[in-house]
């Protein structure tokens, strides 16, 4: 916490001197002051003409968990049950455009960690056609996508860790081919260095290549958040696949960067070809949500001579009670998640599941939330042995 604290003041005095370096070189010395607001993205700097925006919003997320915190990875869960309070999330978020309202950019910084997560820009002059450079999650899964901040349960599922893109460095073409009705697509094609966050060089001459297409049946574009919290009266959904080829040292990738998954060992140049493609839904209407995501890997090790194919899949719903039972609070919604992981589709009897079921209370929507969730864990050894945990956790995830 001491370390949070100590480079609080310098990230936000360096924003703060950002914000007003925009302001003043932008400014005539006898034009009028910058405008000053605060909207859902924190406190706003804006030129009156429109070309500069300076937005600041600090994030925390507080958590209370029981016995343990982190998904388990292997079926050994903690042997010590432990009472958990931490600051699990500390976020810096500058954002806005510059010079033209359609050139973009966006850096957020994780305080309680000490990383830069995110440092982007991108065009986005039409609706069709749009460019983004930089470092950020890979557009490949809903799921990953989804801030935290914005989630429907405490955090992701099983199969977020073995399965995940997470963030890179490159470039991606992505727009919306706006048809009318049916004929609504949104598409990603990304290249990327392939090494993960924070990585200054590739290992090998090979890259990362992804793309995603997203068909919007309705004519209208399922959010990249949880919970329907606008009750939208007409239905928007989206189906969507999405592929991903990878070679490098790692086979999963993290907030942390690159890494490895449970039975692999560190890898040397060019080590692993990662291949995986996805399937994924998502729905809302009326306070009901839905997501949900199917996933498949193969890993093949040059050095060993080894193919391993993982399997995942989850599902996840949400819903605003009041809108069927006008006597509970609008403010509540519960959502219920089940989720599959097999970490060797060769291998009987090592899937593991996890089933939450959460209830969240928005003081302000997504920008100042409660969240309680009870999960029940259940990882197979063999045909006759399971093992089994369960986890409370209770979370309050504020943005300023």
């Amino acid at each position: 916490m001491s370390g949070i604290l100590a480079r609080l003041p310098l990230a936000l005095a360096a924003a703060s001197l950002l914000g007003a370096s925009v302001a003043v070189a932008q400014a005539p010395p006898d034009s009028a002051p910058p405008l000053v607001g605060h909207g859902d993205k924190g406190f706003e700097f804006r030129t009156r003409d429109g070309n500069y925006l300076l937005q600041i919003q600090a994030r925390v997320q507080i958590r209370y968990a029981y016995p343990w915190d982190a998904d388990p990875v292997t079926f050994d869960f903690t042997d010590v049950d432990q009472h958990i309070f931490k600051v699990n999330r500390a976020r810096l978020k500058v954002g806005g455009h510059g010079f033209r309202p359609w050139l973009k950019y966006y850096f957020e910084y994780e305080l309680a960690a000490g990383n830069l997560l995110d440092f982007r820009v991108w065009l986005e002059l039409w609706t069709g056609l749009r460019l983004k450079a930089g470092q950020w999650k890979a557009h490949y899964s809903r799921e990953r996508v989804i801030s935290s901040g914005q989630q429907q349960l405490s955090d992701r599922s099983l199969i977020n860790r073995p399965f995940t893109v997470d963030r890179q460095q490159g470039l991606s073409l992505y727009g919306r081919l706006e048809g009318g009705g049916a004929a609504d697509l949104s598409y990603w094609a990304s290249v990327f260095t392939g090494t993960g966050r924070g990585a200054r060089e590739n290992d090998d001459e090979h890259l990362m290549w992804m793309g995603r297409v997203q068909w919007n049946p309705f004519g209208r574009v399922v959010p990249f958040s949880g919970s329907d919290l606008e009750r939208r009266p007409k239905p928007a959904a989206s189906i969507a696949l999405a592929a991903v080829t990878n070679r490098s040292p790692y086979t999963r990738f993290s907030q942390d960067g690159g890494g490895q998954l449970e039975g692999f060992g560190d890898g040397v140049a060019g080590q692993y070809r990662v291949n995986q493609w996805m399937g994924e839904t998502a729905f809302m209407l009326r306070g009901f949500s839905w997501q949900q995501e199917f996933h498949w890997k193969r890993i093949i090790d040059h050095v060993n001579g080894t193919e391993t194919t993982l399997l995942g899949n989850y599902a996840q719903l949400g819903y605003f009670l009041h809108e069927a039972i006008r006597a509970i609070p609008p403010p509540l919604e519960l959502a219920l998640r089940f989720d599959v992981y097999d970490p060797d589709s060769e291998q009987p009897d090592d899937l593991q599941r996890d089933i939450a079921l959460a209830a969240n209370w928005f003081f302000n929507g997504h920008l100042n939330k409660l969240t309680a969730e009870v999960s029940h864990f259940t990882f197979q050894e063999n045909a006759t042995v399971d093992h089994e945990g369960w986890r409370v956790r209770l979370q309050w995830d504020v943005s300023f």
